[in-house]
């Protein structure tokens, strides 16, 4: 398995004073998923836990809805030169039955980290695809218990506190219980890891959760927390106009600027009791 950190020695300048020291970095390294032998997407990410985003991202663009939809996933031997194993490369085999990805989800490109696979970044795409009812999720939530979020999941980031450069993705219950955490230099790969997590787990849909994120909400991310059954994405940064419309369009309560006592509401605002989503 890869390593998720790396040491590298830095010069360090503090006013006028020069010095030497080791830092640590998050390892950051490209990630193959193949369905079926086929290649269908490679990403950039932090090596660990690399079934579950493969999952998730299978659940994010409709492929798989359940553990059940996936046969198999392993490591690729054989992936470099001297037939060596990088762990950089992962074939998912999908159980019979279950139909393989559609051609336009196919993207034999490379992607950052800081940007996600957009293929079908359209609200009818997600409308159509989408396999569960999220508006009607009954949950109600109290913003103070919501304000706790930011610093239970800074809390849980222990590669956060080695090398500062990871986002995260936490899935909460309604008590404020930390469900899962994943971290990873893309706050896409970490929704993804979660999902997955959540999958390879049988808990999908994640109906009465909320799905948090270190860094912004884009449309990516509600997209995915739609795909996964949630009914509230909440950031400690700012949505996308795109990530609002389609909040507002799925039912999907988007929270942004969550940090310390405050936040904004720009969609659902029932599931804290307060109105939101005008314009």
């Amino acid at each position: 398995m890869g390593r998720v950190t790396s040491r590298r020695r830095v010069v360090r300048l503090v006013d006028d004073a020069v010095t030497t020291r080791p830092d640590t970095l998050a390892v950051e390294e490209p990630l193959e998923i193949r369905v079926g032998g086929k290649s269908l997407a490679v990403t950039m990410r932090t090596p660990g836990d690399d079934f579950d985003l493969a999952a998730g991202f299978l659940v994010s663009e409709g492929v798989v809805r359940s553990t059940s939809d996936i046969a198999s996933i392993r490591y690729c031997a054989g992936a470099t030169a001297d037939g060596s194993n990088t762990f950089n490369v992962l074939d998912v085999g999908l159980a019979a039955g279950v139909a393989p990805p559609d051609p336009s989800v196919e993207r034999n490109f490379y992607t950052t980290s800081s940007c996600g696979l957009c293929g079908k970044a359209s609200l009818d795409a997600v409308r159509t695809v989408a396999s569960w009812e999220v508006a009607s999720d009954p949950l109600l939530l109290d913003p103070g218990l919501v304000a706790s979020f930011p610093t239970k999941l800074r809390a849980a980031q222990k590669v956060f506190d080695r090398t500062g450069g990871l986002h995260a993705a936490g899935l909460f219950d309604e008590s404020g219980s930390l469900l899962c955490l994943r971290e990873d230099v893309g706050r896409h790969n970490a929704v993804d890891k979660v999902v997955g997590w959540a999958t390879r787990n049988g808990r999908l849909p994640l109906a009465g959760t909320v799905l948090m994120v270190s860094g912004r909400a884009s449309f990516e991310l509600v997209q995915k927390a739609v795909m996964a059954g949630v009914p509230v994405l909440t950031a400690v940064s700012a949505p996308s106009s795109l990530a609002a419309d389609l909040a507002e369009e799925m039912g999907v309560t988007l929270v942004g600027f969550l940090r310390g006592n405050s936040m904004n509401v720009y969609t659902g605002g029932h599931r804290l009791g307060v109105a939101a989503g005008a314009r």
